[in-house]
């Protein structure tokens, strides 16, 4: 039996869900805040397949697949577009760029910071919404309770699991009542619940 069901024994159906799955690595590789926010705006709205593809040809843009703030300012929106990116993203790309330019993406000064705070910090950037920002927490910080609430695979997982029919802007006081018996492990829960129908966030 899967050693993370015992995490999760105060709710039977999510118990039995983990008990049968193989389990999953604790912590996730490391990576900066920065690339992290760049991989997770090129993946907006893509099939993980066709977000690699993207991704590959964006970063071949920049000597030794670096795409390094001021390098990514200055790459017109036009070559942008070139790889795949749609112009929207071609802009929220730059403004990543620029915050971290600015001294504002630096992991040694707000990897530390609580989640909610560390939230507010990276929506300033446009494009970086709270989805995106809770997607570092969980993916790139291994912060371990983070439960998002606007995921839609997180929202079909649990809807196929415990059987309710309100579509997901109803159904979020459901998803956060029925995910307090996770604390503190609310981050795995959600790995396993994205693992139950295939489609975990890269």
């Amino acid at each position: 039996m899967n050693p993370h069901a015992a995490l999760f024994s105060q709710d039977p159906v999510l118990f039995h869900l983990v008990k049968d799955q193989p389990p999953l690595p604790e912590r996730l590789p490391a990576k900066s805040i920065y690339d992290a926010l760049l991989s997770s705006v090129i993946s907006q709205q893509l099939s993980v397949k066709a977000a690699a593809t993207i991704k590959a040809r964006f970063l071949a843009l920049f000597p030794e697949t670096d795409p390094k703030p001021e390098w990514v300012q200055a790459t017109p929106d036009e070559v942008l577009r070139s790889v795949g990116l749609s112009g929207q993203k071609a802009k929220y790309l730059k403004s990543i760029a620029a915050f971290k330019a600015a001294g504002n993406l630096e992991d040694d000064t707000i990897a530390h910071l609580p989640d909610e705070e560390l939230i507010l910090h990276l929506t300033q950037i446009k494009g970086v919404g709270r989805w995106t920002s809770e997607m570092v927490l969980m993916f790139t910080l291994n912060r371990p309770d983070v439960m998002p609430l606007d995921d839609l695979g997180i929202y079909n997982a649990m809807k196929k699991l415990y059987g309710f029919t309100a579509p997901l802007k109803e159904a979020k006081a459901t998803l956060l009542e029925l995910s307090q018996p996770w604390r503190p492990h609310r981050t795995l829960a959600c790995r396993y619940l994205w693992k139950s129908l295939d489609n975990a966030p890269v």
